[in-house]
């Protein structure tokens, strides 16, 4: 067994393999093709067949393996070229404007939350080649909807939702001017700019904030609006806040049963979470910047 971070066999003696150079090439132009298949089917499709087992050794070999495909929002050309404008209006943007900015978001949390998994053949590299991403749609069926906002230094309120649901029960700029801009976001904007001056403010395009009734709120208010590009959660740093939020619920020791244990889970979690693990995804808004920039308004590690 070799020592330097493999398990594999180092090469014997013995009879030469079956498997030749042209099957390995075939075997491999299967797997791209088709990141999802089987290692059982690609294996049935070469000549001559092979086993599940010796095509996974065989891929690996070749820099293959099977890994959990990212999930990501679905991107249109326009998304595209709305994520490269959005590059290029703050590519000048250094860690002073960006700390100007109070980001927020909605968020479902579910009672046991489904991490169903994808699982895609790929190299190392690949992680977000198009071909190895698992578009994501929005969803309905939801058990709590939040919100929250945060800035560099500053931990914002958070929000549990309230609506009723069903047709014509959803979120709406009603509900969205009553409980967040009235209700927490005017006094937390108010504070903060008496601290940093001038202050932006981040949302993105869902249909409640973009309303004629909610532009007119920011408008009479006097806050001003950060540019956020459809579909780009990965340009908020308050996602992979979400993120950690989320996986502190999981790790709870007794996890929430009903929707007012879930409410109250989630407050606590949210007053208990480090600032600095959300100064750490705020600080590396230039990362993200460049990041889309060399994508090309495609996906981004973020």
């Amino acid at each position: 067994m070799q020592k330097h971070g493999t398990t594999a066999n180092r090469p014997r003696s013995g009879q030469p393999r079956k498997v030749t150079d042209h099957t390995v090439r075939q075997m491999v132009r299967i797997a791209m093709k088709s990141r999802r298949k089987p290692f059982r089917e690609i294996g049935n499709e070469v000549v001559p067949n092979l086993a599940e087992t010796t095509v996974r050794r065989l891929l690996a070999d070749e820099g293959f393996h099977q890994r959990v495909a990212r999930k990501v929002p679905y991107l249109t050309k326009a998304h595209k070229r709305h994520r490269l404008r959005w590059a290029r209006l703050y590519r000048r943007y250094q860690e002073k404007q960006w700390g100007r900015v109070i980001w927020s978001d909605e968020a479902y949390i579910y009672l046991g939350d489904d991490r169903g998994r994808v699982y895609v053949t790929r190299r190392s590299h690949e992680e977000y080649v198009q071909e190895c991403l698992v578009p994501t749609f929005k969803q309905s069926s939801v058990r709590v909807m939040v919100w929250a906002c945060i800035m560099n230094g500053q931990k914002g309120p958070l929000v549990v939702l309230e609506y009723p649901g069903g047709k014509g029960g959803g979120m709406n700029s009603s509900r969205y001017q009553e409980q967040v801009l009235d209700g927490v976001l005017r006094g937390f904007y108010d504070e903060m700019k008496k601290t940093k001056g001038s202050v932006t403010f981040q949302q993105d395009g869902a249909p409640s904030h973009t309303s004629k009734l909610t532009q007119r709120w920011f408008s009479q208010n006097e806050i001003p609006l950060l540019f956020h590009p459809p579909s780009s959660p990965d340009l908020n740093p308050i996602e992979p806040v979400w993120h950690e939020l989320k996986t502190m619920l999981r790790a709870l020791p007794h996890p929430p049963n009903t929707v007012n244990e879930l409410r109250d889970a989630i407050r606590t979690a949210w007053d208990e979470m480090p600032i600095e693990d959300i100064n750490k995804h705020i600080k590396k808004m230039p990362d993200r910047v460049e990041a889309v920039s060399k994508a090309r308004g495609d996906h981004t590690r973020f």
